[in-house]
């Protein structure tokens, strides 16, 4: 590691003055992705801003079919909640699939949306639910925050305070994980609402993205049946050492059958 300020703040605002204060800081949050590229210089800041003591930035709120969790509750506090499980199972799930207990134990949905790695899973989650994430600024839908390997609608100095999401009728959740790392090579995320149905994948691609294909026959028909004849392209899709793209396209049909008869 090399040498580098470390902030500890006790509000939003504070955090935010900082930042701004110092062009080249980064928020941490719970350090499981921050730390990791850190050490392998593959990012130098050099200040932290922490997160960690701001209370208004944790907690999960349910009013009706709105759930709001806030950007520093951390994976196993979703994973674990009750109101998460019988609002939105898949969401639970979701966060319960996260790498290891540990990591569960550390990591929070703000900073992994924040940080928008491409196999990463709150992604999926987010778009298929077809959430809003609130920051010190503004409210941003999940269809205009992600927008590429790592990059989101986030503006320099801005700040994730807290993700709302409506309950949908059925939700679900399903990866194929790499072994070691447990990332998604491919995770699907499969939302059923009233008014349509949403189908998310990570791991996949340069970043979180929808599956309309999949999503107009589970309109029509929502069962494991009605994705039989749905063809997968692998035009676009990620390839590497342990799965190529044609792979990858296999999976995708493949998880997303599974999160649908998963639904609940």
């Amino acid at each position: 590691m090399y040498p580098f300020s470390f902030h500890q703040t006790t509000n939003v605002a504070q955090s935010v003055s900082l930042k701004k204060e110092h062009t080249e800081a980064k928020y941490i949050a719970g350090g499981q992705s921050l730390i990791g590229v850190m050490k392998l210089r593959l990012d130098k800041p050099s200040q932290l801003i922490n997160l960690g003591s701001i209370p208004e930035l944790s907690g999960i709120c349910v009013e009706g079919k709105t759930i709001t969790i806030g950007a520093m509750t951390r994976h196993a506090q979703v994973a674990a909640s009750k109101d998460v499980k019988a609002c939105i199972p898949g969401l639970a799930q979701l966060a319960g699939l996260i790498a290891d207990r540990m990591v569960r134990n550390m990591g929070t949905i703000g900073g992994s949306v924040a940080n928008n790695d491409p196999s990463a899973d709150y992604p999926a989650g987010l778009l298929g639910l077809n959430a809003t994430i609130i920051t010190n600024q503004r409210e941003i839908k999940a269809d205009d925050f992600f927008k590429g390997m790592f990059e989101t609608a986030l503006e320099a100095s801005e700040l994730i305070q807290s993700i709302r999401f409506t309950a949908p009728i059925k939700s679900a959740y399903a990866k194929f994980k790499h072994p070691a790392s447990r990332y998604a090579v491919v995770g699907v995320f499969v939302a059923q609402f009233a008014d349509e149905v949403r189908v998310a994948v990570t791991g996949a691609g340069s970043s979180v993205f929808r599956l309309t294909e999949v999503e107009k026959a589970l309109s029509s028909n929502f069962s494991a049946q009605a994705l039989e004849a749905v063809h997968i392209s692998a035009d676009g899709l990620n390839s590497d050492f342990f799965a190529d793209s044609t792979y990858r396209a296999h999976l995708i049909k493949l998880m997303a059958i599974q999160a649908v008869n998963q639904a609940k």
